[in-house]
């Protein structure tokens, strides 16, 4: 993502490819529904609210995107 200034890192997803890495951030200045943003390894970018961002992580927990990594 070329532009990340007042956004702070959470995390970095690499798959161990040479094609750039997706990123989460949070922006504390972004509204709320706004705050988290996942970034992809082409400059694309997700903005959501905490909540659902917490749901996904709640999805992932519970084993509903397992399918999605043996796809």
């Amino acid at each position: 993502m070329s532009n990340v200034d007042g956004l702070e890192p959470v995390a970095t997803f690499c798959g161990n490819c040479n094609c750039g890495c997706p990123q989460l951030f949070v922006d504390p200045a972004a509204p709320n529904d706004r705050r988290v943003i996942l970034t992809d390894d082409f400059g694309q970018r997700i903005q959501m609210s905490a909540d659902q961002f917490s749901s996904i992580v709640a999805d992932a927990k519970a084993g509903k995107l397992d399918a999605i990594t043996t796809a």
